[in-house]
């Protein structure tokens, strides 16, 4: 074991290598060949090449070097594309502050018995006249800066519970494709986190609609993990034991407390709520979509394409069986 592996345990030693092909004697030697193909991509700032930093993204991607090295290029290429989005990038920037307090993202005290950690979203929490879609993406992001900084996270990885309780019409108006886009690119292909499972729970007929709509977009092994359970909770506890789940979900525990990990980045200043103007993130989410290139969601502004509405709502809930991938 070299000093990089330091902060696993036996158990994820051995599921490191062999699952993710991490092999101790060959470690440096892995980083190295990924650090050697920076110089093919001149045009990329390329801000960290350090050993640790290098070796999540090898874990992302089961040491396949190219693809890592892939992942390290979208990662940065995504931050210059979107400059904007990472100014004041840290917790007490005031959009991000807010996201955090309403539990975007929040996080589990209990790992899942595969050493996840769960991460979860309560859709309906989202203040429109306090921050923006694009905040609770940047929460999303520096959380997950945050978190992957843990070794046993890198190599077990996480699962995320959306859940769509009231969360309206109105608001689902917001997820334009272009938005969306932004968020598929900065979490699925410009990040080096394994999720083991996106869970929706309680979704309207109109997010299900939606995700239709997505879909076509998001990789073949990303659909793979993602599970549309409705109302019906105990396929969502044939994956995630209820033992550790919040009352929400229909577990155990007692209802979750929004503020738990917004408290855990923002410490002392979890209090301070000084008045800011609306919209605190620098550039208007409008300008954002328009910044991106419409080439790999050829679709309008729309929610969602009005035959599929008119489909969806012609079946509604008697076709809302939950889609269960056990892959």
């Amino acid at each position: 074991m070299t000093h990089l592996q330091a902060g696993l345990s036996p158990e994820t030693l051995e599921k490191a290598r062999l699952e993710l092909n991490e092999n101790p004697d060959t470690l440096h030697q892995d980083i190295q060949e990924v650090r050697d193909m920076v110089i093919t991509r001149p045009d990329i700032g390329f801000l960290r090449t350090d050993d640790a930093f290098i070796l999540r993204f090898l874990r992302a991607r089961k040491f396949h070097h190219f693809e890592a090295f892939r992942l390290l290029a979208q990662y940065f290429e995504y931050r210059q594309q979107n400059l904007d989005m990472f100014k004041s990038f840290k917790a007490t920037d005031p959009g991000i502050k807010q996201a955090l307090k309403d539990g975007f993202p929040g996080g589990l005290a209990n790992l899942d018995h595969y050493g996840r950690k769960i991460l979860v979203l309560f859709a309906a929490n989202w203040d429109q006249s306090r921050y923006t879609l694009v905040d609770i993406l940047r929460a999303i992001l520096l959380s997950l800066e945050a978190m992957i900084e843990d070794p046993e996270l890198q190599v077990n990885g996480f699962v995320l519970i959306i859940d769509w309780s009231n969360f309206t019409f109105k608001q689902a108006s917001k997820l334009t494709p272009s938005m969306l886009r932004l968020a598929i690119e900065g979490l699925q292909d410009s990040f080096p986190a394994r999720f083991g499972g996106i869970h929706f729970v309680n979704q309207p007929w109109y997010i299900h609609a939606l995700y239709t709509v997505i879909r076509p977009f998001l990789k073949e092994k990303t659909r793979k993990r993602i599970f549309l359970h409705g109302n019906n909770l105990n396929s969502l506890h044939q994956l995630i034991h209820p033992e550790i789940l919040p009352s929400e979900f229909g577990g155990m525990l007692p209802p979750y407390d929004m503020g738990t990990w917004a408290r855990t980045l923002l410490d002392h200043e979890y209090d301070d709520d000084s008045e800011y103007p609306v919209g605190s993130y620098s550039t208007p989410v409008k300008e954002v979509e328009k910044e991106l290139s419409p080439k790999s969601m050829k679709r309008s502004q729309s929610v969602v394409d009005p035959m599929v509405l008119k489909r969806m709502d012609k079946h509604e809930e008697e076709n809302m069986q939950p889609l269960l991938s056990l892959d």
